[in-house]
């Protein structure tokens, strides 16, 4: 009996120190329960703020003109390393344009003009077969394109007259700049180039190029060497998706009508600008920032220019603060004010232009004068 009552006792104690340590261990789950919730709660506390400073930070950076002015700095740093430096000195980069300062040139504060050409290096030869005004209106919030015909009767200074395209090959992007300035008597404040093979490597780095063509272009492009790989000459009337090798031979063609009728250097000035305008709806079509980056990226190596990086700044915060969205079109000489002879002072079909007309058309166009206003800056500049 005294055996049976001390196994019940010994069973009941154990039961009590079971039920203890079940309470004691439920406490202590409550504790943990407790603190792992409070450590959640903070950790989401802390995602929460952070996140509002992030949505923050990025409604000031795209929100305000502050915010914006950082992209501008930023991008136009990226934009200034990825280039290539082509004057003066690359050891001096802190100092890039030591052109010798404009004289007798119409020009306005709120208006940019950028020169941008193509180089041609065939037989050793370095010809500029693709000339273009780019302009910037900061007051009326416009981007104009002024293409300037190569076979242009021009004088060069500290050279006999000739052709506008043979200037680089005398004396590189200032000389041509200079030549350009003398003639059209209008500011340059820049240039970008870049030359043929170049030229193709972008359209390829693109994808390539929708461009329409004429039944009369396909024929002829596929006949001649203007594309210059024979596996490309396959083109055919209508919307064509063109490599970089077809694009190239596209913008150079002079003897057959574009769509649309223009012919000889009126029929190229064209189609670069219409080439021009396909590579930038290839590139925007693309919406996915990742492709788009290294696409800039590696096309920008393929560029030379004298823009420091504060003018690629500026430049960039005009555009799009204005939103520049839509480019307006021209072209010297403008039609009735040129002739086009065989021959000329010993140079072969030049086109001579008629200055006095086509600098207040040009005028007109880019600075937005009246007849009477281009006209007397013109009288102003020794025109």
């Amino acid at each position: 009996m005294k055996d049976k009552n001390t196994e019940e006792l010994l069973k009941k104690q154990v039961l009590d120190i079971m039920e203890e340590d079940k309470k004691s261990g439920a406490d202590k789950g409550k504790k943990t329960d407790k603190k792992g919730r409070k450590k959640k709660h903070r950790l989401l506390k802390i995602l929460g703020i952070t996140s509002l400073v992030i949505l923050a930070l990025l409604l000031f950076v795209v929100g305000t003109k502050p915010g914006r002015s950082i992209i501008y700095k930023v991008a136009s740093k990226y934009v200034y390393k990825n280039v290539q430096h082509g004057t003066p000195d690359e050891k001096d980069r802190e100092v890039i344009n030591r052109r010798k300062p404009s004289e007798n040139v119409v020009g306005e504060d709120h208006i940019y003009n950028y020169l941008i050409f193509g180089i041609e290096e065939i037989g050793g030869a370095r010809n500029t077969d693709a000339m273009l005004i780019g302009t910037i209106d900061t007051k009326e919030g416009k981007l104009k394109l002024t293409s300037l015909l190569r076979d242009s009767y021009v004088e060069i200074p500290g050279y006999k007259a000739n052709k506008l395209n043979s200037a680089y090959a005398k004396g590189g992007a200032d000389l041509l700049i200079e030549t350009i300035e003398k003639n059209y008597k209008i500011r340059i404040d820049g240039y970008a180039s870049v030359n043929f093979e170049a030229f193709e490597k972008i359209v390829d780095l693109l994808g390539g190029v929708d461009i329409e063509l004429g039944k009369e272009e396909a024929k002829y492009l596929n006949k001649t060497n203007y594309i210059s790989k024979k596996s490309n000459r396959n083109v055919v009337p209508g919307v064509n998706r063109l490599n970089g090798n077809q694009v190239m031979g596209y913008v150079r063609v002079r003897k057959v009508k574009t769509l649309g009728g223009a012919n000889y250097d009126y029929g190229r000035v064209v189609r670069q600008q219409r080439a021009l305008a396909a590579m930038f709806d290839s590139l925007m079509s693309s919406r996915n920032i990742l492709k788009i980056i290294p696409i800039v990226s590696q096309a920008l190596s393929y560029v030379t220019t004298d823009l420091d990086q504060k003018q690629i700044e500026k430049m960039m915060e005009a555009v799009i603060e204005n939103k520049m969205t839509d480019i307006e079109t021209f072209r010297v000489p403008v039609d009735g004010a040129f002739e086009a002879p065989k021959k000329y002072n010993g140079i072969g079909y030049p086109i001579i232009i008629d200055w006095e007309t086509n600098r207040i058309e040009l005028y007109k166009f880019i600075y937005g004068h009246t007849e009477e206003e281009a006209a007397a800056a013109l009288k102003k500049v020794g025109g």
